[in-house]
């Protein structure tokens, strides 16, 4: 019998426990588990994202997460739906990679984000070598993302391989510039890839790829119509056979040659002189296996027409025959860098400027057999068009006798002249040059010690046009006398006055410069005499000097005075430089870097 609780007064009923009913399994799973795109299969999530109407909305969607970034960056412009596929850029952007920010991560946001905002046109990549995490995947997420690629820069990339270069040649057909450095997993099979897809290629660097050889090479020849300029340098396994075929299939329209560092011999030399119609600008270093006769078939081959810029470094080859061929068989050569051929005396220079009528430039440095009697006999045969002149670290040149009477030059169209670093050119040479340099603007006299205030004033002394950039530097027997000269005949032009380590230059020469100088925009007075006087000389100008460039680092007379004349200077100013400066304190360098916020301050590092 069932009595309730109410029926029965006074009656204690003790509480009764509620039963727990289980729910089916199927709907306690339904509850605890939450619905997510996360669950879908790669191959639904692809499907979807391919399916967005703009590249914004891709972007946005790579934000999400890593793997929807990597199916993002998956997707090739072919892929996307066509009847929602917006109008992407012209490759407008350019990204650049260097060290730990060069990741395959990077890459594929690059792509993706890139591809709504302009298109990508150039990319740099610059690895950490053996560090680098840049794969073949990064470089097949720029392939489907950037189609509009032009310009491509690979270096110190080890784990790049010809996967990656192939899938960039095959989904970007527009690229015009490659460079390949250091990049060990790249062989003939990527120089293949890319001769077949990138029929528009003009411009080619191979520098130290150690796998790439010949084949390749061949085949940049017999597809890329389009090169203009080729540049190779270090690869071992590349020689004759590849770069003898390039030139004489492509030598009609290569316009620019660089050899660097590689196992060849004179023959690709002479193929060069004989199919080079159209190169204009030549390079050549370190090319051991060529010989003399290499340089002098290239010259008499006479189908160098064109060469007007030919550069040869550490060649043993060129001598002064190979100069003179070369002088004879390029008629529109016009400009001769020579560094460290050991071979070429002064006899070959006389001989290329007799037969280089067209020469506008020569430069030559660390060539020790050329002497002061093959300079002065270069520079009297040369031709009316000879506009600038350099000689550094030639250490067989010594000045001329004082006492001895030399010829005049007939060279007067010399504008710029550069002497640096040979110690035995002193004042009688400077005197010399004075004879014939009446047109001169760019002068350059660099670490020569054996040059005084009298040898200056002989060169300058009989200059008809004004000086528009002097450089002293480390000319330690030059003083205050010949800033004054400088300044006083040639303060209206005078742009530029480099006086760096001219230990006798004192205030009186920024006194002068102050006084007599309109144009000057650059001066560096570092490690001179110059104190807070001559500083504050500048900032009181009549002139108004309008200094862009102040370098007065290592000036230990300079003090914490002149603070307020370097502000003044300020308002113009674009670089100051004062490191070294141990007398100007902390809180001034924070003052002027508060106060010249514009101007790039270069910090005191050391105080002394």
């Amino acid at each position: 019998m069932y009595l309730s609780p109410g029926s029965c007064p006074g009656v204690y009923f003790p509480a009764r426990k509620r039963l727990r009913i289980a729910a089916p399994t199927v709907f306690s799973g339904f509850e605890e588990k939450q619905t997510s795109i996360d669950v879908l299969p790669d191959e639904c999530l692809f499907e979807i994202l391919r399916r967005l109407p703009s590249g914004e909305e891709r972007s946005a969607c790579a934000c999400v997460s890593k793997h929807w970034l990597n199916l993002l960056s998956s997707i090739t412009r072919s892929e996307v739906n066509e009847s929602v596929q917006d109008v992407e850029g012209e490759g407008f952007l350019s990204r650049s990679l260097e060290g730990k920010k060069a990741t395959d991560l990077r890459l594929a946001a690059i792509a993706v984000g890139t591809s709504s905002r302009g298109g990508l046109g150039k990319l740099q990549i610059r690895g950490s070598g053996f560090d680098s995490k840049v794969t073949d995947a990064g470089l097949g997420a720029v392939a489907h993302g950037c189609p509009s690629l032009r310009v491509l820069s690979l270096w110190n990339l080890p784990a790049v391989s010809d996967m990656g270069l192939s899938e960039i040649a095959r989904s970007c057909p527009m690229i015009e510039k490659l460079d390949l450095s250091r990049c060990p997993g790249i062989t003939d099979n990527g120089l293949v890839a890319i001769a077949e897809n990138c029929m528009n290629l003009s411009d080619l660097t191979i520098d130290s790829c150690s796998a790439v050889g010949n084949e390749g090479l061949r085949a940049i020849a017999r597809r890329c119509i389009n090169l203009r300029s080729i540049s190779i340098r270090s690869c071992p396994r590349i020689g004759d056979q590849g770069v003898a075929f390039l030139l004489a299939q492509a030598g009609s329209y290569l316009t620019k040659v660089k050899l660097q560092m590689l196992n060849i011999s004179g023959l690709s030399l002479a193929v060069i002189g004989h199919y080079g119609a159209a190169v204009t600008d030549l390079v050549l270093h370190g090319l051991q296996g060529v010989n003399e006769k290499g340089f002098w078939v290239m010259g008499n081959a006479k189908g160098l027409k064109k060469l007007k810029s030919l550069s040869v470094m550490s060649c043993l080859g060129m001598t002064d025959v190979g100069l003179e061929a070369v002088g004879n068989g390029c008629p529109d050569l016009k400009h001769v860098s020579l560094n460290k051929c050991l071979l070429v005396s002064g006899k070959g220079l006389v001989a290329l400027a007799k037969s280089a009528v067209s020469l506008e430039s020569l430069k030559l440095e660390e060539c020790h057999r050329i002497n002061q009697f093959g300079l002065m006999g270069f520079l009297m045969n040369c031709g009316s068009k000879l506009k600038a002149f350099s000689l550094a670290n030639c250490l067989g040149i010594s000045d001329f006798n004082s006492e001895s009477s030399l010829p005049s030059p007939s060279c007067s169209s010399l504008r710029s002249l550069s002497i640096r670093c040979c110690p035995g050119f002193g004042d009688a040479s400077l005197a010399f040059l004075g004879k014939f340099c009446h047109q001169l603007q760019d002068v350059e006299l660099c670490g020569l010690n054996g040059v005084t205030d009298a040898g200056v004033r002989e060169l300058l002394q009989s200059n008809n046009v004004g000086l528009v950039k002097v450089n002293l530097s480390e000319c330690i027997n030059v003083s205050d006398n010949t800033v004054s000269a400088i300044s006083v005949c040639h303060g209206r032009t005078l742009e530029s006055l480099n006086l760096d380590g001219c230990k006798n230059i004192t205030d009186a020469s920024l006194v002068t410069v102050a006084k007599n100088c309109y144009s000057v925009n650059d001066l560096d007075i570092s490690n001179t005499l110059v104190s807070d006087h001559g500083i504050k000389a500048l900032a009181s100008s009549p002139n108004h000097l309008n200094l862009q460039v102040l370098s007065v680092g290592g000036c230990s007379a300079i003090t914490d005075k002149s603070k307020a004349c370097i502000q003044k200077l300020g308002r113009t100013l674009l670089g100051l430089n004062i490191q070294r400066c141990g007398r100007i304190s902390s809180s001034t360098v924070d003052t002027l870097l508060e106060n010249l916020w514009s101007v790039p301050v270069n910090p005191v590092t050391e105080f002394w």
